[in-house]
């Protein structure tokens, strides 16, 4: 067959110009170096070890590659991992280098700063706080707040030693209580206002607001005094066994409450045979305060049965 150079002349020329317009891209995607802002991890953290401080969440990178790759990845392509798992107590320090960053296939990373990172660790610890109810809000005209209580009383907060020395109490959503004239009870999250600290399980709280019309005082006397979660197998005798009550609230309402109305009680979780020194509890009260309970204390003996 005899040659025919301009045969097929079109595709000929399309082919020669998809070549050049290759080749055109392949020269203009130059190699380049960008600066970038990496998400910097912590990994294999011990058990009973805290972080403690201020870390950086990022560190910087200073990437090589094809500019048109360069210009079309962000932060979240890329991730730096350090390996906590031979971390103790004390400040340390944690080389970083390049081959701890990760970036997609064609880039490298050539520099990243910084290249030490001191990172202070705590051992962690759990402390037992109260829960103290937050209220918003004014009640109806001619009411007021006389007693705000949450159950459970106590949350169980981990967290660094040194954070958990300074915790006081644990804090919850605020319960509104405005213009009412009623009882509000209601479940709220309980939370802690450092960030470095955190529940040891995520808990929730009822807190019961008793709003009463008036403010008036009756004691009653010879209320019992029960126990409360006894372990299985013992007995407890409680001296005195009745106490008197001091309550707070509407006048007509207190007029007709008596003794068997009140519940009063000693907390024994976890207690074993001995002699304890323990506070007298008042469950919530729906429209009434405790003012006092006398004594406040009772002794309780437990014993097996």
């Amino acid at each position: 067959m005899a040659y025919a150079p301009f045969r097929n002349l079109g595709l000929k020329f399309l082919s020669i110009s998809i070549a050049l317009l290759l080749w055109m891209v392949t020269a203009s995607d130059r190699t380049a170096e960008r600066s970038l802002r990496v998400p910097l991890e912590f990994q294999n953290l011990p058990q009973g070890i805290e972080i403690v401080g201020d870390t950086p969440d990022t560190i910087e990178a200073r990437i090589r590659g094809r500019s048109g790759v360069l210009s079309r990845i962000g932060a979240s392509d890329l991730s730096a991992v350090i390996d906590l798992r031979t971390a103790r107590p004390g400040q340390r320090l944690f080389h970083i280098t390049p081959a701890h960053v990760s970036v997609p296939y064609g880039l490298e990373v050539v520099q990243v700063s910084p290249s030490t990172l001191p990172v202070s660790f705590e051992t962690s610890g759990v402390r037992v706080v109260p829960i103290q109810p937050a209220v918003d809000g004014q009640p109806a005209p001619g009411f007021e707040v006389v007693q705000v209580t949450v159950e459970p009383a106590t949350v169980a907060v981990v967290g660094p030693e040194s954070a958990l020395r300074r915790l006081r109490e644990a804090i919850t959503e605020p319960v509104s209580v405005e213009n009412a004239s009623r009882v509000i009870r209601e479940t709220v999250t309980v939370g802690v206002a450092d960030p470095s600290l955190r529940l040891r399980s995520p808990q929730s709280a009822v807190v019961t607001v008793a709003i009463a019309a008036a403010s008036f005082e009756r004691t009653i006397r010879g209320v019992g005094v029960r126990a409360r979660n006894l372990g299985a197998g013992l007995r407890a005798e409680a001296r005195p066994s009745q106490v008197a009550v001091t309550l707070r609230g509407g006048e007509g309402r207190l007029a007709a409450v008596t003794a068997a109305d009140v519940d009063l009680f000693v907390d024994l979780a976890g207690l074993r045979p001995g002699e304890y020194t323990l506070p007298v509890r008042t469950a919530p009260l729906d429209h009434f305060a405790v003012s006092a309970v006398t004594p406040a204390t009772v002794i309780v003996r437990i014993t097996g049965s």
